[in-house]
């Protein structure tokens, strides 16, 4: 590659995808032209190129895939949070006055699990379960232990349970969304159809795999005006009333399973765990800038980072049994695998995410009013950039493009492991230099 005449348009393509790992190659040309007398002003054509083709970003969020990228993916998570707390990106700077709530709402127990911290589940009797196994652990287990979020009897755990609920987390999360709404309208003596003429509920929300590989939910949750972020919320809509109606709807929120011969029809509900607090401008609650980076951390994180699942998707019986997970995961994908072969649980699609343990939804979701989007955050470093010739008034843009595949040949992949150890050493200084004492 060095030795190749086109090695210095290489090096800069590989440079301009910050060093993507697994880069995908288009083919194709782009023509801009003069909207009324049709002049061509700008063409790019990718047969100039080394090997005739064009490396953009893979865009993957999951630093096991892509670490320049999910790098990126965290900036952009970061300030499309920030922005709802702190405005910006065309949100006012008021909301920081608004009531706003810091939430985590967990799965609820399957079944008892090792702990770790203190004393794991200590017993006085040395009972034993009708599987022979001990109903308690009197250990001291570390955060490191992989016996941490492990089933003390995995025949006594509710793995179909455990599965199902994952597959309606996100029906269990627009259930409570309607249920705060409602009742928030009853605290404040409105017809609940009328709670949007007074007020609007804003959020983001981020899913994270706790040790027992179940998802629970953090969530920045704002009250807003009628128009959203524009609006000052009223008088009457303050944050003490936004908790008190944060707990009573994950108490309340119900999804039934559909009725199956094997399992049968089960109630699912958000667990007891349920801690909501308030977000303040004058330092008694926590730090804004502290729960955006928090947000963004989690959303770089793929199901086999933390133990819970794998990256890849998983197309057959073999799979599963050659997977690198703990027993405890490898039982929750084998029931998406059996779940997902009977007819009433086919609209699930368990079998296509069983790599998630049965979760479908996406792993960071935000109402629109919220804050900015990641196109809009994506189009403006594209313009900062100078990468939007084709965005001139009054100009006309063909573009003919198609995939003819992706990654690195192993000289690229060292040259791109280059790229991105340099920005992210860049990073770490300008960091340094902005945190150095003046």
């Amino acid at each position: 590659m060095a030795q190749d005449p086109q090695y210095a348009r290489w090096l800069d393509q590989i440079a301009a995808t910050g060093g993507c790992a697994h880069p995908v190659h288009l083919s194709g040309s782009t023509t801009t032209l003069d909207g009324v007398t049709g002049e061509i002003l700008h063409h790019y054509d990718t047969r100039t190129e080394p090997g005739e083709r064009l490396l953009i970003r893979c865009r993957n969020r999951r630093a096991t895939v892509c670490a320049p990228c999910s790098r990126l993916h965290a900036g952009d998570t970061y300030h499309l949070v920030r922005a709802g707390l702190l405005g910006g990106k065309n949100v006012p700077a008021t909301v920081r006055n608004r009531p706003r709530l810091f939430i985590t709402l967990t799965a609820p127990s399957f079944g008892p699990v090792h702990r770790a911290g203190e004393r794991c589940r200590p017993r006085r009797d040395r009972g034993r379960c009708e599987h022979g196994h001990p109903v308690g652990c009197g250990a001291v287990h570390a955060t490191t232990d992989p016996f941490v979020g492990q089933p003390l009897c995995a025949d006594c755990y509710d793995y179909p349970a455990h599965v199902l609920w994952h597959a309606h987390a996100g029906k269990l999360w627009d259930r409570f969304v309607i249920g705060v709404r409602r009742q928030l309208a009853s605290s404040a003596s409105l017809v609940q159809s009328r709670f949007a003429q007074h007020a609007r509920l804003s959020f983001a929300r981020v899913a994270e795999y706790q040790k027992r590989a179940a998802v629970h939910v953090h969530a920045v949750v704002r009250l807003d005006g009628p128009n959203g972020p524009d609006d000052e919320p009223p008088t009457w809509g303050t944050a003490e009333l936004l908790i008190d109606a944060v707990r009573a709807s994950a108490r309340r929120v119900l999804v039934r399973t559909l009725r199956s011969p094997a399992v049968g029809e089960l109630d699912l509900r958000w667990g007891a765990q349920i801690d909501a607090r308030p977000l303040r401008t004058d330092g008694l609650g926590p730090d804004d800038d502290a729960v955006a980076a928090y947000v963004a951390k989690y959303v770089t994180k793929g199901a086999s980072e933390t133990g819970a699942g794998t990256d890849c998707r998983l197309t057959a019986w073999d799979d599963i049994e050659a997977a690198r997970v703990s027993d405890h995961v490898r039982i929750l994908i084998r029931t998406c695998w059996r779940l997902g072969g009977l007819p009433e649980y086919a609209p699930l699609r368990l079998r296509t995410w069983a790599h998630t343990l049965g979760y479908r939804g996406h792993i960071l979701t935000k109402s629109r009013a919220y804050s900015t989007t990641y196109a809009a955050l994506r189009a403006e470093r594209a313009e900062h950039q100078g990468h939007c010739e084709g965005d001139i008034p009054g100009t006309a843009t063909e573009a003919h493009w198609r995939y003819v595949g992706s990654g690195h040949t192993r000289g690229a992949a060292l040259l791109a492991a280059g790229v991105a150890e340099d920005i992210a050493t860049n990073r770490e200084i300008a960091r340094e230099e902005r945190e150095a004492p003046r």
